[in-house]
């Protein structure tokens, strides 16, 4: 028997987590380590972690969310798909799939799946991702599809819809009650950027003032949740 491990057909796919509850890292490696052709080789909780092990473990595949400590999952994967462009990445988040799945697409991702339905289709997505299809729910690849054809989506959802992925994130974080120099900090911007963003948000969503954009920001993150 030889020894050398790169026999093809014991090869298994090395799967990096990226997530920021040791929880959910831990219950994904065991869910992929059951599986014969796969196997998890590191664990990130940040974007700067993330970068790391990517450049030391090299992985075949990396799984990643939405919020994590340092940075936003769509900013990482936008550096990721700059450094790394045929790293193929499956974002895995609690987060609305109906307001993420496109832009974590753009972004250089190749699947979307929620975390509540993880344990049953991550394999799944994972033999998909790496076979260099896109997967999203059948109800997601449905709404697309319709989006193309009617021109998108309409109502109180195209609104946020309609904020770019950095005003997403501001929007997201002032709804959970983080103050503008808390944000700064946590993106790595100046109290100014994030000022900017704050004013733009506010005239994308029609809002008057700040204590408008803050209600409507906490409606949105507790109706998210």
């Amino acid at each position: 028997m030889s020894t050398s491990g790169h026999e093809p057909a014991c090869q298994k796919a090395r799967i990096l987590i990226v997530d920021d509850h040791p929880i959910v890292r831990q219950g994904l490696a065991a869910l992929i380590n059951q599986q014969a052709d796969l196997e998890v080789c590191g664990h990130a909780a940040g974007g700067r972690e993330a970068m790391a092990q990517i450049k030391a473990l090299k992985p075949d595949l990396i799984t990643i969310d939405i919020t994590l400590q340092d940075s936003g999952g769509l900013e990482l994967m936008k550096n990721i798909k700059a450094q790394y462009p045929d790293l193929p990445m499956l974002v895995i988040s609690m987060h609305d799939e109906a307001l993420y799945a496109e832009r974590v697409l753009r972004a250089g991702a190749r699947g979307y799946i929620m975390k509540h339905v993880a344990t049953e289709y991550v394999v799944e997505a994972i033999h998909k991702v790496l076979s260099g299809q896109i997967y999203v729910s059948d109800s997601m690849a449905e709404q697309m599809v319709r989006a193309l054809v009617t021109g998108g989506p309409k109502g109180l959802g195209a609104s946020v819809s309609s904020l770019s992925d950095r005003e997403l994130e501001v929007f997201r974080l002032i709804g959970q009650g983080y103050s503008t120099r808390k944000i700064a900090e946590m993106l790595h911007l100046s109290i100014k950027t994030i000022e900017t963003y704050r004013a733009h948000i506010k005239d994308k969503l029609g809002l008057q003032d700040a204590a408008q954009l803050l209600q409507y920001a906490v409606q949105w993150v507790n109706t998210e949740a």
